[in-house]
This record gives C-alpha cells, sequence and structure tokens, in this order.
C-alpha cells in the first residue's frame, strides 16, 4: 500500500487534502503553512510548483505562482524545499505541477528527485493518460503515485482509461472551469461521482470550488477525499500568523468528520 493509500485505509473518514503554492508568499511561509496543515487534520498535501501558464488554475492560484516565479521559486527550488517539508511533516506529499516542468527536467530525473525529497505523487492537470506513459513508467520506478483527472463532462470511454492508470486516488473536478472558492456546487455531481464508481476502485477525491466547512461536509458525503486549494491560498495572504488557516483547516476536518 502507497503512502498516498494509507490516507484513505480508515473506513467512513474522509480525507481531507490541502493545496499550498511553493514560495507563495515565501518558502518559509510554505515550510510553516505545511506544518500548520498536518497539525489542523489535513491527511494529504499538495505541493503547487509555480509555471508561467497555470490553465486549470483560477485567479488566485495563477497570482500565488506569478508572484513564486519572480521570486525566483524553480522546480528545483520547490524540491529542495519538499525535501525540508518532509523533515518536518509525515503525512504524504504530491507535486502538482504541469508537464512542461518535468519535460524539460526530464521525467525520470525529475521523478528521481522528487522521490529523494520525500514525494509521494505527481498530480498533472495538462497530462492527459493516452499520454502519459513515459511520466507513468518513471513514477513506477520510484514508488510514486500518479494521479490522473476526470470532470463532470468525461466521456464513459475517457472514465475507463483514468480508472486503468491513475494511481494513489482519482482527482475528481467538481465542475468545468479552473479552480477558485464558489459560494455554490454543482447539482449533478452525485451523478458523477457514482458514475466514476462504477469503472474505478480507487479513492476518489474532489476538487476545485471548496470554500466552506459545509461544501466539504456535502463533498464527503459523496466521495472519499475532498480538496481544498484557493480558500487556503487566500487565507494564507490574508493573516501571515496562520492562524486563521489553522482554524479554517481545523473546521474542515470537524466537518468531514461529522459527515
Amino acid at each position: 500500500m502507497s503512502h498516498i493509500a494509507q490516507a484513505f485505509k480508515e473506513p467512513g473518514r474522509a480525507a481531507l487534502i490541502g493545496y499550498v503554492t511553493v514560495g507563495y508568499p515565501s518558502l518559509d511561509a510554505t515550510l510553516k503553512a505545511v506544518t500548520v496543515l498536518e497539525e489542523a487534520g489535513c491527511d494529504i498535501v499538495e505541493l503547487g510548483i509555480p509555471f508561467s501558464d497555470p490553465l486549470a488554475d483560477g485567479v488566485t492560484i495563477q497570482r500565488a505562482s506569478h508572484q513564486a516565479l519572480e521570486s525566483g521559486v524553480t522546480p528545483a527550488v520547490c524540491i529542495e524545499t519538499a525535501a525540508q517539508i518532509r523533515q518536518r511533516v509525515s503525512l504524504p506529499l504530491l507535486f502538482m505541477t504541469y508537464y512542461n516542468p518535468v519535460l524539460r527536467f526530464g521525467p525520470e530525473s525529475f521523478c528521481q528527485a522528487s522521490a529523494k525529497a520525500g514525494i509521494d505523487g505527481l498530480i498533472v492537470p495538462d497530462l492527459p493518460p493516452e499520454e502519459g506513459q513515459a511520466l507513468e513508467s518513471a513514477c513506477a520506478a520510484k514508488g510514486l503515485d500518479l494521479v490522473y483527472f476526470l470532470a463532470p463532462n468525461s466521456t464513459p470511454e475517457r472514465i475507463a482509461l483514468v480508472a486503468q492508470h491513475s494511481r494513489g486516488f482519482i482527482y475528481l473536478v467538481s465542475l468545468t472551469g479552473v479552480t477558485g472558492a464558489r459560494e455554490s456546487l454543482s447539482a449533478d455531481l452525485s451523478g458523477f461521482v457514482a458514475t466514476v464508481r462504477r469503472y474505478a476502485n480507487q479513492p476518489l477525491c474532489i476538487g476545485f470550488g471548496v470554500s466552506s466547512p459545509e461544501q466539504a461536509r456535502q463533498f464527503a458525503r459523496l466521495a472519499d477525499g475532498v480538496i481544498v486549494g484557493s480558500r487556503l491560498i487566500q487565507l494564507i495572504e490574508e493573516d501571515t500568523s496562520l492562524k486563521s488557516l489553522r482554524d479554517f483547516v481545523a473546521s474542515l476536518r470537524k466537518a468531514l468528520d461529522k459527515g
């Protein structure tokens, strides 16, 4: 069982997955934020590697990525930071990255360096399974899980393909569009999740749009995990003491545990 799979081993308990952009607003803030996320109740953390064209991300994460790039945060810096984070936390860590940085680094070299730093898996939004063989092989060689995406408009053929190839969990996009906190969620989400479950044995985690404990609870009733990103970035921006981040994540954990 992979480190990521262990986060889903307790029956009836939804995993809480948090996202931070590495280097935003600073590398030191990233180190502190991930520690807070673990202490407050996150089960897994995604470390976002800044990229110049983050096509799946909304304005909050785009802005964070841009500022991190302006500060000189590169994939190599992210790997170094991940190694420091691993010394502070025990929960599973994934890199959230687009494929271009991985390709420039070299898939084998990137996976080797990531695994050595203590990373447990990769999420690559712009890499479809039809084109993922090279990275899948490189991940498998280093014991990394490669997580693929499904959206509400995914065809049965695509769902079956992702179910065949995704490792660790499957990332379900709650709606068509980009990331970002939203006030309401799709009414068709339950049907989408039920459809995917007919094809997949992996845990299903829902992301894009979670901004409140009640929304997280709604997601947890449908899936095995809830992913929160943009709202966490906003809280890191608003309160550098990270108390607001800690309180919000604790409220999410409480909401998920209530079911």
